[in-house]
């Protein structure tokens, strides 16, 4: 533990770890007096763990010890250029999330993991996903603009094809926070990310990718997978020509209508935007409930 972070009355600490391959990793440490279970969340491609605090802070205060972090090139875990740094996306499940669940597996608690769009997909790519006991994922699908309506279709083409190329050909990386669209990416995270998702079924037809098949149908961790019918990203189409890849997990979708939960819109970020309370507690509940099954 390396630094006190004073937000709100939730003791929150900086930690620091290696992944597996033994890249260094920035976390944040959410306590909770006499905690009963423990959440890690998986972030979403190019999302700083900041921007899930308030529901981290939210879930420590109902009881829950809660691990926020970046993955490698990300917010606190990024080298000082992005410029030439060479890495796989799949490293950010197969070496980073890997180590993240065991930090919080070597207590013992009852493990659930949230996952937010990319953070879904990443618990198949880890090499001990049988730790986790529940994974909640919101957002997550498989990336094809074919799943999107029109105008958002047309938007992620231009985007890709047109705005992205030149863009990282001359910063040798995806300066993607020039669009405020998140944090800058690796040139080799851009190229794997869109190359997949000109695929209806996504890294799953990458000929050099076919394991991940057999890889995925092995985790049989309940998933919960919850999609905003307004996240244009991940609609329900989308969301099940990923998630059925994880053909052996016990499996439950749930389509969520921002009106049912006090909110003007969701979308794709809103899951955990200030606002969404109402969202966190049906989430919090449903792991409390799991938590009582397993007691």
């Amino acid at each position: 533990m390396e630094q006190n972070i004073a937000r709100s009355s939730i003791e929150a600490q900086t930690i620091a770890f290696s992944a597996a391959d033994g890249y260094p990793l920035s976390g944040t440490m959410y306590a909770a007096e006499n905690p009963h279970a423990s959440i890690i969340i998986s972030s979403a491609t190019g999302v700083p763990q900041g921007f899930y605090r308030r529901f981290a802070e939210y879930a420590a205060e109902q009881g829950f010890q809660v691990l926020s972090f970046d993955y490698r090139s990300i917010g606190a875990s990024a080298p000082k250029s992005l410029k030439g740094f060479r890495m796989s996306y799949l490293d950010w499940g197969r070496h980073d999330l890997s180590s993240a669940i065991d930090l919080l597996a070597k207590q013992d608690l009852p493990l659930y993991m949230i996952g937010h769009s990319y953070g879904g997909q990443a618990l198949g790519l880890t090499r001990n996903h049988q730790l986790v006991d529940a994974m909640q994922c919101f957002g997550t699908g498989a990336g094809w603009h074919g799943y999107m309506p029109w105008r958002e279709k047309m938007k992620v083409q231009v985007i890709w094809n047109i705005v992205f190329p030149p863009m990282a050909a001359v910063k040798g990386y995806l300066p993607w926070s020039t669009l405020n669209m998140g944090a800058d990416l690796p040139v080799d995270v851009y190229r794997q990310w869109r190359k997949w998702c000109k695929n209806p079924t996504y890294f799953f037809a990458d000929p050099e990718l076919q394991d991940l098949k057999k890889q995925f149908a092995q985790v049989q961790t309940p998933i919960c997978a919850l999609s905003a019918l307004d996240d244009d990203w991940a609609l329900p189409a989308s969301r099940h020509a990923f998630m059925q890849h994880y053909s052996n997990a016990p499996m439950q979708f749930i389509d969520l209508k921002a009106q049912d939960y006090a909110l003007n819109s969701i979308g794709h970020m809103g899951y955990f935007r200030k606002g969404a309370e109402q969202l966190w507690d049906q989430v919090l509940q449903q792991f409390k409930s799991m938590h009582s099954a397993i007691a």
